[in-house]
């Protein structure tokens, strides 16, 4: 079992019988990536506003993989079984305790709040950390929805989702920090912070419609931040969208959330897709099959459309191949181009991430 990293969750009290509990490796440990860590999304080309003005909505259902089959959700307190479940996963190898000591052991760890949303992988509940009062969010993953398993540095089996957030939660402010995770007898529960005041970008742009150019590029370049990080870890988050971008209230700070459909960044093409498939990019529709990169900016340019225009730009499938795009005569030209060329329907006419930092219009540099 890996040293418990330093962090808030420290001195966090440990019962004589709790569930399998596991910290996170500290960022020395990752030996993953090869790449240093991007920088802070505060060092972004800009900064998206503070949002305190807005008011904090309840958030929307989680979205889930197009590959995941729905689930149940978590109707009330965490429940179990005896023994471990059998298939693939650390359950072998470590204790999993009967239910009721497993529900005993987490109350003890954390206050549980309402249900934040639900998919087909499981449930988002609200908590509080108890040792000090911090807000958390808690996942549950259902272990019968897991599908792809990897292994931490330290040579422990976990959910993909689980090894995939530890390569990215340190070095990014603009990446939800996994705190740490836990195994029950059926399911796996990811501790996440949660900003107190937050909602994700999608009920954001339902009260607003749709937002002016200067705050769209702050929040743009937050999520350009996240995915060049991603990229850097040799992750690919691929389901990059409005309801995955959760929202600081206070600080305009965003985070990018959901990491249940990623993969291992990989030089060759995808040919099984995971994700929401009216974000999927033409080349998935024309030869089901895609490269990390050039669908990670088609993605981002069906979000800064969304951004500048309150809306997706495509409505079905066909209008994704022909690839027609409209825009207003008061949007600039320079945010229409940027958005063309994200939306280019050959994957080589894309830009790259580096040649969308240098863009004029993500820069905020007037063209002359």
């Amino acid at each position: 079992m890996p040293q418990a990293h330093p962090g808030p969750r420290a001195g966090l009290p440990r019962p004589r019988t709790r569930p399998s509990r596991r910290s996170l490796p500290g960022p020395a440990e990752d030996t993953g990536g090869t790449a240093a860590p991007a920088a802070s999304a505060a060092a972004s080309p800009a900064r998206a506003p503070p949002l305190g003005s807005a008011a904090a909505g309840p958030e929307p259902p989680l979205s889930h993989c197009q590959e995941q089959t729905p689930g149940d959700g978590w109707p009330g307190p965490v429940r179990g079984h005896s023994g471990a479940a059998p298939g693939p996963g650390p359950s072998a190898e470590s204790r999993v305790l009967p239910p009721g000591k497993a529900q005993q052991a987490l109350q003890e760890w954390y206050r549980l709040g309402s249900l934040l949303g639900h998919g087909g992988f499981g449930s988002v509940l609200a908590a509080t950390r108890l040792s000090d009062g911090a807000p958390v969010a808690i996942k549950r993953v259902l272990r019968d929805r897991i599908r792809h398993w990897g292994e931490l540095p330290d040579g422990t089996s976990a959910p993909l989702e689980i090894v995939l957030l530890a390569k990215v939660s340190s070095g990014c402010t603009g990446i939800i920090q996994l705190l740490e995770w836990l195994e029950l007898p059926d399911s796996f529960l990811l501790v996440l912070e949660h900003p107190e005041r937050c909602q994700d970008l999608s009920g954001f742009l339902a009260e607003r419609r749709f937002l002016p150019e200067e705050e769209a590029r702050g929040l743009f370049c937050q999520v350009l931040e996240a995915a060049r990080h991603c990229t850097s870890c040799g992750v690919l988050h691929r389901d990059t969208k409005p309801q995955n971008i959760l929202l600081d209230l206070a600080t305009g700070h965003m985070k990018l959330i959901d990491f249940g459909c990623g993969a291992f960044l990989q030089d060759t093409a995808y040919t099984q897709f995971a994700g929401t498939l009216s974000y999927s990019p033409p080349e998935w529709i024309h030869h089901q099959r895609y490269h990390g990169e050039a669908a990670t900016i088609w993605s981002l340019g069906l979000l800064l459309y969304h951004l500048v225009m309150g809306k997706h730009p495509f409505r079905r499938s066909q209008e994704i191949i022909w690839g027609q795009i409209l825009f207003p005569q008061w949007l600039s030209q320079e945010c229409q181009d940027i958005i063309k060329r994200c939306l280019s329907m050959q994957p080589l006419d894309r830009p790259s991430l580096e040649e969308l930092f240098c863009d004029p219009w993500v820069r905020g540099v007037p063209l002359p």
